[in-house]
């Protein structure tokens, strides 16, 4: 535990977050995303399988194992770490997520969680000040925030279960190694983040050694960035599995940074985490089968609860991103999003009322309070929740082999470059994903989301999460690979990429380029990227929708399966997003 001393100079340098959020915010709304012309977008073709990332290093690393004889699974473990080294600001093994997995060859569809974990001491008042009000300091910006990391122990596992078996761990470790040991050019989306969002990595001596030059200026584009620290912690998974994080000097070395900055994990914490094999949510949209992830995560539910309120009206006859296709759009989304609030929250700790949320019946009743004319005040949709008893940044891949496997992978560490924090010793970049629980019953997180007793924080439980890995069948086989970065915008886009694909028909490249909206319940606005005509937003304004612009980061690097070979869509909203084929 830190001395008084230590905390007290901790929290004296929140003081400068400030500057750091607004500086990166800025930056952000000056690289505003403006959609390309959708009739002149087209997917990249690829023969045999295919890796879409927001990285390109790490998408050619997965694309090589696919080359290699490797198999979906094989390819999604080894690009998940190399992006831990070139994609650092969400790319990680200092957080967790989520993956879904379509395994042909057993004709399973499964889901493995590697959720961050609360450390033991937690409770359910951690994140208050001294008033008793949520105190945002506390989970966004102190070792408070920061969960038990669960990538590397879920990554592992899915490649035990679910890999070829051509490939060791230690085999598909080695890429990362060598980019984390050599170095790498900085280049895209790295160059364009990193200067904004440094204030927040300069407050630790060593994250400011890592990604800084030595006149103390962030590393732009066409620096090196060299992590000798991380390539040791990757070399130690690889000689001794999951134990060379988990337990041992690494482990010890995390505990005590997390400490140092004002937080209670410990080595035990680490120590006991575990990731879980879960059974996807399953739906039906139009004939096809929607396969996502389930609790903790929200995005299963609420995306299949949304689809199936849209199910019940024609959106194929209704031109796509006209005013009445948005209009259903934001209803079906409100209406799912306030079920998410009430119920939705950890399996272990909260018996929600899944079958419920996601029956068909039971959006035929939502659909009946929609109007197709006017918007509901979101106030009123509180009556209307089931009567049984949720990071920006974060970044999503997808990937599909030719024995017709497939993966949807989301992981993240919250806020870009999480708490900004690296563990002296090892290169580990630590995540703020506790930020995700809601603090008081009512209380709203960094995205706005509010939450209600399900998802108050608790020891060795697991924050509500927005990610939404999504795979869609037809006949059992895949035909959509889809996913995205973007907290509580995760599954309104998700959303958007499946109807655009199988309501509208659209080139899997269009429907991800596409300008895409959100609404989440609360606060009562539609936020919007740019690139909707000024026609179809004086539309939703006559229909009384409060227009906020913008919306915020996603990036939905999908992949669309047909006969002649995959199709991969690299969001074009983030520079470097690649699609790597086989």
């Amino acid at each position: 535990m830190a001395s008084f001393s230590t905390r007290r100079a901790f929290f004296a340098l929140i003081a400068t977050l400030a500057f750091g959020l607004a500086a990166a915010t800025a930056q952000d709304a000056r690289r505003a995303y403006v959609p390309p012309a959708l009739d002149a977008v087209h997917a990249i073709p690829a023969e045999h399988g295919m890796v879409v990332a927001q990285e390109k290093i790490s998408a050619q690393v997965g694309a090589d194992i696919l080359r290699r004889g490797g198999n979906a699974v094989d390819a999604a473990v080894a690009a998940g770490f190399a992006m831990a080294v070139t994609y650092p600001r969400a790319g990680n093994i200092g957080g967790g997520g989520f993956m879904v997995i379509h395994s042909a060859e057993r004709n399973e569809d499964v889901a493995i969680d590697y959720r961050e974990t609360a450390p033991a001491a937690t409770t359910a008042q951690i994140f208050l000040g001294p008033d008793g009000k949520p105190d945002a300091a506390k989970s966004r910006d102190s070792g408070l925030g920061i969960g038990v990391p669960g990538t590397v122990a879920g990554l592992a596992l899915a490649l035990e279960k679910y890999g070829s078996g051509q490939f060791t761990l230690a085999q598909l470790l080695q890429p990362a190694i060598t980019l984390a040991r050599d170095g790498f050019v900085v280049t895209d989306d790295m160059a364009d983040t990193l200067p904004g969002w440094y204030p927040r990595l300069a407050r630790f001596p060593a994250s400011a050694r890592i990604f800084a030059k030595p006149d103390g200026t962030p590393l732009g584009e066409g620096d090196r960035l060299v992590q000798s620290d991380l390539a040791d912690t990757l070399a130690s998974i690889a000689a001794q599995g999951v134990r060379g994080f988990y337990e041992g000097p690494v482990a010890e070395k995390i505990a005590k940074a997390v400490s140092d900055a004002g937080g209670i994990m410990t080595p035990a914490d680490l120590k006991a985490y575990q990731p879980a094999i879960r059974t996807p949510v399953h739906g039906t949209y139009r004939g096809y089968d929607i396969v996502s992830m389930p609790l903790p995560s929200s995005g299963g539910v609420v995306l299949v609860e949304t689809l199936n309120i849209l199910e019940g009206f024609q959106l194929a006859d209704i031109k796509q991103g006209s005013p009445a296709s948005l209009h259903l759009l934001i209803e079906a989304m409100k209406r799912a999003y306030a079920d998410r609030a009430r119920y939705l929250g950890d399996p272990a700790f909260v018996n929600a009322p899944i079958g419920t949320l996601i029956a068909k019946d039971y959006a035929a009743k939502l659909r009946t309070g929609i109007s197709t004319e006017h918007a509901t005040p979101s106030r009123d949709l509180v009556a209307s929740a089931a009567s049984p008893r949720e990071g920006s940044n974060t970044t999503h891949y997808s990937v599909v082999d030719s024995r017709g496997n497939a993966v949807s992978n989301t992981y993240t560490l919250n806020f870009s470059y999480g708490i900004g924090l690296v563990a002296d010793g090892t290169g580990v970049l630590l995540n703020n994903e506790l930020d995700d629980f809601t603090a008081a019953v009512g209380a709203s997180n960094a995205y706005g989301l509010v939450g209600y007793e399900a998802n108050l924080p608790g020891p060795g439980k697991r924050p509500l999460s927005s990610m939404s890995p999504t795979i869609v069948l037809k006949d059992g086989k895949p035909v959509l690979v889809t996913g995205s970065p973007g907290g509580s915008r995760i599954i309104s886009t998700v959303l958007q990429v499946i109807v655009n694909v199988l309501d509208y028909r659209m080139d899997v490249a269009a429907a991800v380029a596409a300008p895409r909206l959100h609404h989440q319940w609360l606060p009562d606005e539609v936020r919007i990227e740019r690139g909707f005509p000024d026609d179809v937003l004086a539309g939703l304004k006559a229909m009384d929708h409060s227009i906020v612009e913008p919306m915020g980061q996603t990036s939905a690097n999908s992949i669309a399966v047909t006969p002649n070979g995959p199709l991969g869509a690299p969001d074009p909203r983030t520079r470097g997003a690649e699609a790597a084929g086989q």
